[in-house]
């Protein structure tokens, strides 16, 4: 059994509510502990995700939130760079799944996010799994 922090980055609670539903099925489903962390906003996940790393008590992360294109830039800025910084973490080792939703508008959000329909969070954890195996086969 392996446990997972979620890090969620809460802003719009029905959605997030779903994606974690999705997660967590996935995760609990497999058999493995899972904790949630909710931190101010996308661009905080990885930083949360590296300094929870440091504690050496999860073997996995699924990094949650959701992005909603707006009027100005900040919506390019909060989505390339939280995946970046996801991305860097991932190839320095770390089992990650990416299910930051980074969408048009709230109903292509509302579709990724819900469980019986795409489940990006489901399919977030599932990703984190397979790079925990991964870790499994290569590393330890």
């Amino acid at each position: 059994m392996a446990r997972f922090l979620i890090v969620e980055a809460r802003f719009y609670d029905h959605l997030n509510d779903q994606l974690i539903a999705g997660a967590r099925a996935a995760l609990e489903g497999a058999g493995h502990e899972v904790e949630v962390l909710t931190v101010p906003g996308a661009l905080e996940i990885p930083g949360a995700i590296a300094l929870a790393s440091e504690s050496a008590l999860y073997d996995g992360y699924v990094a949650i939130g959701v992005v909603i294109r707006g009027e100005t830039y900040h919506f390019e800025i909060v989505a390339g760079e939280s995946a970046r910084g996801i991305m860097a973490l991932t190839m320095d080792g770390m089992a990650i799944g990416n299910g930051i939703l980074t969408v048009e508008n709230e109903d292509q959000a509302l579709v990724r996010a819900d469980p019986a329909q795409k489940n990006k969070g489901g399919e977030a954890a599932q990703a984190a799994l397979a790079l925990l195996k991964l870790q499994d086969r290569f590393v330890r």
